[in-house]
Parts: structure tokens; C-alpha cells; sequence
């Protein structure tokens, strides 16, 4: 049988390799592999070894991989803190807006979102990091990532287990074809990752048609109506960098009831975020601008922009709670 051979050359190892490499962020098949590796658990075989045995070797390989790829990251985020997480900005496939949806995540469950990262896309990319940034203890990280990584891997395996007939089958057709098969695969996986990353710049290309110069903000907050700055971090990003804009009001892009509210519709609003691409904030202008505001522009940069600038910044000298919501805060002028 064909995933009976492939399971004795190179089960173990590919259960290794491609957890580990989706541990480190790359566009590796990690759970189609653990699939196909699972299906050839229920192969007869394998050097006469039980089932049962076969199993608990190719979920220790995965769990290893799992566990030396996120702890990678876990030392990152404990060592740079926020550099790490702007990093992950500038490398993920997905929106900047994913990644702030899974620091809230985060913020509200803490270390045990570990158990469940696997399980939903991009969550486990930036919550590993993120623990390290917010200083877990790395007893109680390795516990809840290895609790994490041995289920998402277990159900990989069962899958592959309880489907090996019809996987047979599908490795038989593609045995017949050869090179071709593994060509066209190879192919597939880089038109997938090429059309990630172009429809990312296309959103950037979009987006970028308003923007605001931190220069250009700071000579504005001195005329007599300056304008609505809105900081739009999560408050776990604020955790990890407590610096603010002068003035600036901290808002959240998902309860907009209390900005169209508070402030009127032809005054001019400035939004910062802190991923350098700030998709972010440009969406939050798009739909305020759907709501009625007549001008709303993200800042460009975002904070690191104006910090870079050298414009004076204000820290919270009381933080922000872990449970994600913001904090009565003290602010205290820096510059």
C-alpha cells in the first residue's frame, strides 16, 4: 500500500517538519500532512508495530515540531515585545486587522487561548509571541501550548484514521501520475501564497488614496479647532507600548455609536494605529465616512510615525486592564 510506504520513510518526519514550519509562520500543509500521516495509522504494518504505537509516534513528532517553532516565537515576544508583533504585521497573510482581533482574543482569555489557537486561523501566529511579550511563565506557556498543539494535532490524526480508505485511494491516482502530481501541488501552494500577498497590496494600493503626515497632524492640533485624534490600539498593544498622543481619545472600532455621538460630522478626525501598514485605522475611517464625518484620514505610520518625528508623546502611568478593557488612566506629559 502507498501510505503504507510513505507512512515507514517518511511519517514521522513529515509530521516533524511541517508542524514545525507552520509553527514558525510559513505556508506549509501542516494538517493535510497530519491527515495523510494519520491515515497511515490504520495501515497494517509499519514494522509489525501496533496501531496504538504508530499513533503516539507520529502525535510526539508533531508535538515536538509544534512545541520548538513556538517557543521560537514565545522567546521573541518575552526578549523585543511589541517589535515582534509590528513584525508578524509586516509577515502575515492576513489583514492587520486579524491580528488585532486576536490581541483582544488574548487580552480576554489570556494563556489558556493557547488551547484553541491551532484551531482558528492566525490566532496562534501572534497569541505565542504575545504571551512571551506579556511575560507569561514559560512553565505555564509550554503546558497550555503542548495541551494546544497535542489536540489540534490529535484531530488531524484521527481525520486521517477514520478516512485512510478513501486516502488510499486518492494517493493510488496520484502514484499514477507521478511528477506531474507533485508539480501541480507545488504549483497550487505558490499561486495560493502569490494571490495572499497581492490581494494585501491591493488593499494597501486602495487605502492609501487619503492620508495624514504626523507632521501635518501636529501643526493642525494647534489652530483653534484642531482636529478628533483617535487611538484605535487594542488595549493589550496600549500594555505594550503605553505612549499616546497628546489629546488623542482612545476608541474602538467595533462600538462607533459613542464617536457619531460625541463629536460632529464636519470636524476633521485623525486615526492612529500601530501596525505599520495601519489597515486598521483606514478602515475605521472608511465606514465613519459612511457613517456622515466629512473628513476622517489615518495618520501615516501611525504612532511609531510620530514617535519617529520626534513629536512629544504622553504616558499612561496607569495601565490598562487584562481583561482588554481600558483602565480609569492618568496621563502624564513626557516631553
Amino acid at each position: 500500500m502507498l501510505l503504507h510506504d510513505l507512512a515507514i520513510r517518511y511519517g514521522p518526519q513529515a509530521a516533524f517538519i511541517n508542524v514545525l514550519g507552520s509553527s514558525l509562520g510559513l505556508p506549509v500543509p501542516a494538517m493535510p500532512t497530519l491527515i495523510i500521516v494519520g491515515a497511515t495509522v490504520a495501515a497494517a504494518g509499519m514494522g509489525g508495530s501496533p496501531w496504538a504505537v504508530r499513533f503516539v509516534l507520529f502525535l510526539s513528532c508533531a508535538l515536538l515540531g509544534g512545541l520548538i517553532g513556538d517557543y521560537v516565537w514565545f522567546l521573541g515576544g518575552r526578549r523585543y515585545g511589541d517589535k515582534t508583533l509590528k513584525m508578524i504585521c509586516k509577515l502575515s497573510l492576513s489583514r492587520d486587522t486579524c491580528v488585532k482581533k486576536t490581541e483582544r482574543f488574548f487580552g480576554r482569555w489570556g494563556v489558556k487561548v493557547l488551547l484553541v489557537a491551532r484551531f482558528i486561523p492566525g490566532l496562534s501566529l501572534v497569541s505565542v509571541p504575545l504571551s512571551g511579550a506579556m511575560k507569561i511563565h514559560t512553565p505555564s506557556f509550554i503546558l497550555h501550548d503542548a495541551i494546544g498543539v497535542a489536540l489540534w494535532s490529535s484531530v488531524g490524526l484521527v481525520i486521517g484514521v477514520l478516512f485512510s480508505a478513501q486516502l488510499d485511494a486518492v494517493f493510488r491516482i496520484i502514484s499514477l501520475l507521478g511528477r506531474q502530481a507533485i508539480l501541480l501541488a507545488a504549483v497550487t501552494l505558490a499561486a495560493y501564497v502569490a494571490y495572499r500577498y497581492w490581494r494585501r497590496a491591493a488593499l494597501m494600493k486602495k487605502l492609501a488614496t487619503a492620508r495624514i503626515s504626523a507632521d501635518e497632524l501636529y501643526a493642525l492640533m494647534s489652530i483653534e479647532t484642531p482636529p478628533v485624534i483617535l487611538d484605535i490600539r487594542s488595549s493589550e498593544k496600549r500594555m505594550l507600548d503605553p505612549f499616546v498622543i497628546a489629546g488623542s481619545v482612545h476608541a474602538d472600532e467595533r462600538d462607533l455609536l459613542p464617536i457619531v455621538e460625541a463629536y460632529q460630522m464636519d470636524r476633521k478626525v485623525v486615526i492612529y494605529c500601530s501596525c505599520p501598514n495601519e489597515v486598521s485605522a483606514a478602515w475605521m475611517a472608511k465606514t465613519l465616512m459612511d457613517r456622515g464625518f466629512k473628513e476622517v484620514v489615518p495618520l501615516t505610520g501611525g504612532l511609531d510615525a510620530w514617535r519617529l518625528a520626534g513629536l512629544g508623546l504622553i504616558a499612561l502611568t496607569e495601565g490598562i486592564t487584562t481583561k482588554g478593557e481600558s483602565a480609569e488612566c492618568i496621563l502624564k506629559a513626557t516631553i
